[in-house]
């Protein structure tokens, strides 16, 4: 395969990616500067996600947002015939959607070449046989007119992923590999025997390989795992059949079906999402449920839809997984980036795209690198108010996350203010390693996670002695961080790294839309957060600001059953509060409580504020108190400050 063709480099200046798109040629200097943090919400924006094949085609890049402007339209990419995108740092931030790389191979697009990818992102492209680069002397050599050859491109690739995308990707490679030889054996496994942190001894019991790879050792970066459990939703079941059908055909078993799990929690609420109203998407919205429907029932997977009466869920995929499967020591793969959810209760859970979730149905595996360590210390007191949010969103304003220094690693949470946080509290946590670039976040079980696992669940879980990370463990770095110094944060629109304490804020955004809900914000602590507020409102003769419309929405049914055995229910309807049913909602522009217009500013419990993501309106990301205490001052306020504003006014 050769590699040639027209390039658009995506510049930080809107103008010359408009004049690029008439015609005019850059070169890398005069398109400088490039923009970071192209994230997948922006490749592919919801609306798009209605599709799952090569009408994808038609969308690749129309979210993407300069200086306030959106310069690609629906086609441009077909239109212009661009085969090479050339970008900064991250990119393909946020969610897992293959949309994205499909998409872009759809239009066209033959190579993308950035300063870093985030890790979902890259591996997907793999997968489909989107070829990517971080080795910009690629582009003189481009646009001199030279052809490149693949395998000019990929040498710096691992065996394994060179082999992929040799063979055209993921489930062609497998088919004609792995299933072929039809013999896993674990005695080719040569581990190496040193201190190992808690994650890498998980993956280690977990690997499996094949007899094709000969003199296998950990010190490798290819290799294969057989997950414990594998679970995907609505958004992403059409493309999977789509891609095991195009290779199976009739011949399609699905690899130990009891541990696939199906949800349809994304979609509950389509028919009062303005977005998919206004571009007339619920048909195609109604289809993708039809066809993950029809997966659920021929293949009989485990399945969690919806409620009776049509609106919500039983609940958001990653946080029923916690509810109700993940064990310390499993490991688990699903179709959404915030899969590290389960982190929360010492499982290892990550994130994969369509085609890793397809291929892993069909041969029971999931194509892994073995993941470099970063070991957070969490010490400190927290101060009054200060949530797990908050904490993640000051790890997220680190120089060195800001810069990708995180991407692909897995975040081991650990230290004093672990020791007294709840396990909802650390779902949050894990949860936003997505945000930090991570692979996975976790942490070691210990009495917590007993007691959470007892009260939650009923089980009697006994901390088996190679639960926790060896003494003298090798991380990739370290990160300390004095708790004591942090107050509630919000995060600036645009990206959740953009966070800043509100006390340092110099204006005080009035909020049209106050939103709680969320995989990261639906749980039962978060409840109480959200109680123990407006409470105090409804005590003190407070309501919902006139101007704002407050949203609080479940993240699975059992956390809607724990408020009205708590008599929470009355307080938040009492306020002035909308309830919704459990579902992803807002956070995926997909129900009430998303802006409907670019004006509106919304402050927002969900974990990722990317442009479009939850509406065209601006995000601002605030924990569960902020985000109740905001919509009763109608502006962005923490809960003491407007206890303070309150006393001192009476």
């Amino acid at each position: 395969m050769i590699i040639n063709g027209k390039i658009l480099f995506f510049s930080n200046n809107v103008e010359k990616i408009l004049s690029q798109l008439e015609g005019k040629i850059l070169n890398l200097t005069q398109a400088l500067p490039l923009r970071d943090d192209i994230s997948t919400d922006e490749i592919t924006p919801i609306p798009s996600l209605a599709f799952y094949d090569e009408k994808l085609g038609k969308y690749p890049y129309t979210g993407l947002t300069i200086s306030n402007e959106l310069p690609i339209k629906e086609n441009t990419i077909i239109d212009s015939e661009i085969k090479i995108i050339v970008a900064g740092k991250r990119y393909g931030k946020g969610s897992s959607r293959e949309h994205s790389p499909f998409a872009e191979k759809c239009a066209g697009i033959k190579l993308i070449i950035a300063e870093s990818f985030e890790r979902i992102y890259r591996q997907n492209a793999d997968n489909l046989g989107l070829i990517t680069s971080t080795d910009f002397s690629l582009i003189e050599r481009l646009q001199k007119g030279e052809s490149i050859l693949l395998s000019d491109i990929i040498k710096d690739r691992d065996e394994l992923t060179q082999k992929i995308i040799i063979s055209g990707g993921l489930i062609n490679f497998c088919k004609k590999v792995i299933q072929k030889n039809k013999s896993f054996n674990k005695n080719n496994i040569e581990t190496i025997e040193k201190p190992k942190s808690y994650a890498q001894k998980i993956i280690e019991k977990h690997i499996e390989t094949y007899n094709s790879i000969k003199d296998f050792s950990l010190d490798r970066d290819y290799f294969f795992v057989k997950p414990d459990w594998r679970f995907i939703h609505e958004y992403y079941t059409g493309m999977c059949l789509h891609l095991l059908s195009s290779a199976y055909d009739k011949d399609l078993i699905l690899y130990d079906s009891n541990s696939i799990i199906s949800f349809e929690d994304h979609l509950s609420y389509m028919h009062k999402s303005q977005v998919h109203i206004q571009n007339q998407l619920i048909n195609n919205l109604k289809e993708l449920s039809r066809v993950h429907r029809y997966f659920t029932k021929k293949f009989d997977v485990i399945s969690h839809g919806y409620l009776e009466g049509g609106e919500g869920s039983e609940g958001i995929s990653h946080a029923l997984m916690t509810e109700k499967y993940a064990l310390p020591g499993q490991l688990i793969t699903g179709t959404d980036s915030h899969t590290p959810h389960s982190g929360a209760v010492g499982a290892l859970a990550f994130g994969v795209g369509t085609t890793d979730i397809a291929n892993s149905f069909a041969s029971g595996l999931i194509r892994m690198v073995m993941p470099k360590v970063i070991l957070v210390k969490l010490n400190g007191e927290l101060e009054s108010g200060v949530t797990a949010k908050d904490i993640v969103l000051a790890l997220l304003a680190l120089n060195e996350i800001k810069n990708g220094a995180g991407i692909g690693c897995v975040f081991e949470f650990t230290g004093q203010v672990i020791s007294i946080l709840s396990t909802d509290e650390r779902a949050t946590l894990c949860n936003m390693t997505a945000e930090l670039g991570g692979f996975t976040g976790i942490i070691i079980p210990d009495n917590e996670t007993i007691t959470f696992l007892k009260e939650r669940r009923n089980i009697d879980f006994e901390i088996q002695p190679w639960m926790q990370s060896d003494e003298n463990a090798e991380y990739f770095y370290t990160i300390n961080l004095d708790c004591s110094t942090i107050s509630p944060m919000v995060a600036l629109p645009g990206d959740p790294g953009n966070g800043i304490a509100i006390n340092k804020l110099i204006y005080r955004n009035k909020i049209d839309i106050a939103y709680g809900g969320s995989c990261t914000a639906g749980k039962q602590e978060d409840f109480d957060y959200y109680y123990q507020v407006l409470s105090w409102a409804v005590e003190n003769n407070l309501k919902v600001s006139p101007h704002t419309e407050l949203f609080l929405q479940f993240g699975t049914s059992e956390v809607k059953k724990y408020c009205e055995r708590k008599g929470y229910i009355e307080i938040f309807k009492k306020v002035g509060a909308n309830l919704l049913e459990p579902a992803c909602g807002a956070c995926a522009n997909c129900g009430p409580g998303s802006s409907i217009s670019s004006e509106q500013a919304t402050i927002s419990a969900i974990n990722r504020n990317f442009p479009g993501r939850s509406g065209p309106g601006k995000v601002w990301l605030a924990s569960p108190p902020t985000v109740a205490a905001s919509a009763i001052a109608g502006k962005i306020i923490t809960f003491n400050e407007l206890k303070n504003q309150i006393n001192n006014y009476l």
